[in-house]
């Protein structure tokens, strides 16, 4: 009977934990077109001093899926790390930098150092999808 019992109590010890929400259920996404350029952490791009630390004092790293933001999209709801669908791109970006004051409506994706990669991306009209948690929406609403 002993044995049962530690038996029974490893078995359930080894259960998986119960399914939590995903966090997909927790954001609601939204869609825009934005015109989208690509930059790279360089001094001549960014400053001369410190050209890998982003405007919220993130430290950008080659490999990293980060977007630098306009801020009328800030106020939108694109704030500091938030997650970013771009496109048909499979991978999700998070806000970790902001843009020059005089450009609207545009993202920046991150390139690491590869300007040859910036430069082939160019200048593109495309639509983003950006997550906003819904706790921030339900406290918007009362």
């Amino acid at each position: 009977m002993k044995n049962l019992f530690w038996c029974a109590l490893l078995f359930v010890a080894c259960q998986e934990p119960p399914q939590q929400e995903s966090d997909e259920s927790m954001f609601e996404w939204r869609a825009i077109e934005v015109t989208a350029s690509a930059y790279n952490s360089v001094p001549w791009q960014t400053t001369e001093e410190n050209s890998n630390i982003a405007a919220w004092g993130d430290t950008l790293k080659p490999g990293m899926k980060s977007i630098a933001v306009s801020r009328d999209l800030i106020r939108m709801g694109l704030t500091h790390n938030t997650m970013v669908k771009i496109g048909l791109w499979p991978d999700t970006f998070y806000v970790k930098d902001k843009m020059n004051r005089r450009w609207r409506n545009r993202i920046d994706i991150y390139m690491g150092l590869d300007i040859k990669k910036a430069r082939e991306w160019g200048r593109k009209k495309i639509d983003i999808c950006y997550a906003i948690p819904l706790d921030t929406i339900n406290s918007e609403n009362k």
